[in-house]
C-alpha cells in the first residue's frame, strides 16, 4: 500500500502496518516534533518526512491507498483547562488538515484517532464530515494500559481486540504494583510524584524492593517491622508518646542512645556518595546543588510499607513502551523526557493493527 501519515510521531502507523501484515509500498509523513522524527528515521529509514501538515500540497499524493491520523488533542482534552468545546478553535483547525489530506490525495482507505474525552460537539461534527461514527477501544484489551481512544475508519474490521489478559506486573522490568492496569500515558511524564498516582490518577508509579546489605551480610525484606541495620548491627523502632498520648515521633534507637544523624541502610551498585540508601528513621543527608547518582542532591531514602521496605518509582522508559505495544528501547536515542513526551503522544500498536488487519479483507 501507499501511505500517507499526519501528525506522524512516532511512526507507530508503520509499525502496525507490519505487525498488521500489510506490505507497505512508501510511507510519507507530516511531523514537526524533531524528537519524535529523530524515533521515525531510526527505526524506519525508509519513510520520507515532510514537515508541517500547514505547509503540505496533498496533491502529490494522489494515488496513495491509505490515510492515518491523530491530530493533537491539546486543545480537546478534558485535562486542559477551558478546552476547545466546537469548531471555532485551533484544535479543530488541525482536523480540518487532516480532512484537506484526505479530499486532495483521494486515498481510499482513512483512519482517524482522537481522545475520547473529547467533547461531543466536536465528536458529532468529526463524524458528520468523515461520514463515520467513532469506535471506542480500549487499549486495556492488548496492553496494561488503561486508554480510551475513539477511532473513525471506512476501513471494515468486524471485531474489537481480544482481550490479552496483560497486567501491568507484566510488563513492569522490576518491582510491584498495586493497579492492575497503568493510567493512559501522557505526553508529560517528568517529575512523577505519588500525589499523581494515588490523587490525580495518573503517571502511575511502582512500589520497587530494596536490596539491602552490609558487610557481606543482606538484610531482610520486611526489616522495618522487626527493626534496622546499622553499621551490621540490629536497632529498634521507637515512638516517643507525647502527654496528650499522641505520637510524637518515630525515631531509631541504637544501645539506648537516640540516633540524630543519617542511618545508612544499603546501596546501589558501588555504593557512591549518590548510591547511597538511608533510612527515614533518622536524619536525612546534607542537601546539595550538585552531585550524581540515583539520589543527586537529596540521598535516597527507603519508604517502609506494611507488606516489606520499599521505595516509589515511576514507570522507566522502557515499560512506558510496553504499555504502548511498541518493542523495548524503540525510542531510545533521546533524551528520557522526549522518550516520555513521544511515547505519551503516540497510539496504542496493536489497538492499530487490529484495526489495520481488516485492510485483507478488501
Amino acid at each position: 500500500m501507499k501511505v500517507l501519515s499526519l501528525f506522524d510521531g512516532i511512526s507507530c502507523g508503520m509499525l502496525a502496518l507490519q505487525r498488521a501484515g500489510i506490505p507497505v509500498e512508501c510511507y510519507d509523513a507530516f511531523e514537526i516534533d524533531k524528537y519524535a522524527v529523530t524515533v521515525s528515521k531510526r527505526n524506519f529509514p525508509v519513510i520520507v518526512h515532510h514537515g508541517n501538515v500547514y505547509d503540505g500540497d496533498f496533491t502529490q499524493f494522489k494515488g496513495y491507498d491509505l490515510l492515518l491520523g491523530g491530530s493533537p488533542c491539546t486543545y480537546w482534552s478534558i485535562a486542559k483547562k477551558d478546552r476547545e468545546i466546537d469548531c471555532n478553535g485551533e484544535g479543530f483547525r488541525l482536523f480540518q488538515e487532516y480532512v484537506r489530506a484526505l479530499e486532495e490525495s483521494g486515498c481510499q482507505y482513512f483512519l482517524y484517532e482522537n481522545n475520547y474525552s473529547v467533547h461531543q460537539n466536536i465528536k458529532d461534527e468529526i463524524t458528520r464530515v468523515l461520514g463515520v461514527g467513532p469506535i471506542m477501544i480500549n487499549s486495556a484489551l492488548v496492553s496494561a494500559q488503561n486508554r480510551k481512544r475513539c477511532y473513525w475508519t471506512n476501513i471494515p474490521f468486524t471485531s474489537f481486540p481480544k482481550d490479552k489478559g496483560i497486567l501491568l506486573k507484566d510488563v513492569l522490568e522490576s518491582g510491584v504494583t498495586w493497579q492492575d492496569k497503568s493510567y493512559c500515558m501522557t505526553a508529560r511524564y517528568p517529575g512523577a510524584v505519588l500525589f499523581n498516582t494515588i490523587e490525580r490518577k495518573q503517571r502511575t508509579m511502582v512500589a520497587e524492593p530494596v536490596n539491602t546489605y552490609f558487610n557481606g551480610e543482606t538484610i531482610p525484606m520486611g526489616a522495618a517491622q522487626r527493626g534496622r541495620y546499622v553499621d551490621g548491627e540490629k536497632t529498634e523502632q521507637h515512638i516517643e508518646i507525647r502527654e496528650d498520648g499522641k505520637s510524637n515521633c518515630l525515631t531509631t534507637v541504637q544501645k539506648d542512645t537516640l540516633v540524630c544523624s543519617p542511618v545508612r541502610i544499603g546501596q546501589y551498585g558501588k555504593g557512591g556518595q549518590g548510591q547511597r540508601i538511608y533510612s527515614v528513621v533518622g536524619k536525612s543527608v546534607t542537601l546539595s546543588a550538585n552531585g550524581g547518582g540515583q539520589g543527586a542532591k537529596t540521598g535516597l531514602y527507603k519508604i517502609d510499607l506494611p507488606d516489606g521496605d520499599y521505595i516509589i518509582r515511576k514507570l522507566t522508559s522502557i515499560e512506558a513502551e510496553r504499555l504502548q505495544t511498541l518493542p523495548d528501547n524503540y525510542t531510545a536515542g533521546i533524551s528520557n523526557t522526549q522518550r516520555y513526551k513521544c511515547i505519551g503522544n503516540g497510539w496504542t500498536v496493536d489497538v492499530i493493527a487490529h484495526i489495520l488487519g481488516g485492510l485483507h479483507d478488501v
